[in-house]
């Protein structure tokens, strides 16, 4: 029985970093639709949300049977418990992303008002994020997602400067943009939380020690 639930968990951890992965990419192809204003792109991230949504369900009601089944040990329950929680947060992340894709559909290819550089590297660091909190999720290091975590103040200080810039910017003609614009770092913004809310669970499995960031 040991057996079969190692084999079970190693699945679901599989399944967890595929779920991952498509936030990468879906992050990646955003980068790119945001810096050419492609369209067609842009589109394809929104597609993209239903195979988030399906990893989420399907891990979900994989854990729930683990739990049912199999009667896991304490560290092993942590591990599943915070699956549950990581799904979550990585869904949430990919609908942020899609919001920005939708976003990006409404500008229908419009010039932007300004040079677009600080979104361009919050989506950078937001993806690099993702990666890492992966990365110690496969890996079980807290160094690594403590790390990881720490870079939300950057994220947080790059929206703080596109928050004042375009405010400073704003009138009549482009007030619908900067609206978009703002919201699109928010969004950004967000995502990055909910990484970190990612590394403070993986750290969580690996000392059974809560830590908030």
């Amino acid at each position: 029985m040991r057996n079969r639930f190692e084999i079970e968990m190693e699945e679901l951890e599989l399944d967890l970093i595929k779920m991952g992965n498509i936030g990468e990419v879906m992050l990646k192809k955003l980068l790119a639709a945001l810096e050419t204003r492609n369209l067609d792109l842009a589109k394809e991230i929104i597609k993209m949300d239903k195979d988030i949504d399906e990893y989420e369900i399907s891990i979900e009601k994989k854990c729930l049977g683990l739990i049912a089944l199999q009667q896991p040990i304490a560290i092993d329950l942590r591990k599943i418990g915070s699956i549950l929680k990581i799904i979550t947060d990585i869904e949430r992340v990919g609908d942020y992303v899609v919001n920005i894709a939708e976003i990006l559909v409404e500008f229908g290819g419009e010039e932007y008002i300004k040079p677009l550089v600080d979104l361009p590297k919050m989506i950078l660091i937001v993806e690099e994020m993702l990666k890492k909190s992966l990365d110690s999720f496969i890996k079980l290091d807290d160094k690594l997602a403590i790390e990881t975590a720490k870079r939300d103040d950057e994220i947080d200080d790059l929206y703080e400067r596109i928050y004042e810039e375009l405010l400073e910017m704003v009138n009549k003609e482009n007030k619908k943009q900067v609206i978009n614009l703002l919201l699109m770092g928010r969004y950004l913004e967000r995502a990055a939380d909910h990484i970190t809310n990612i590394c403070e669970r993986n750290i969580y499995i690996v000392t059974g020690e809560r830590m908030y960031f």
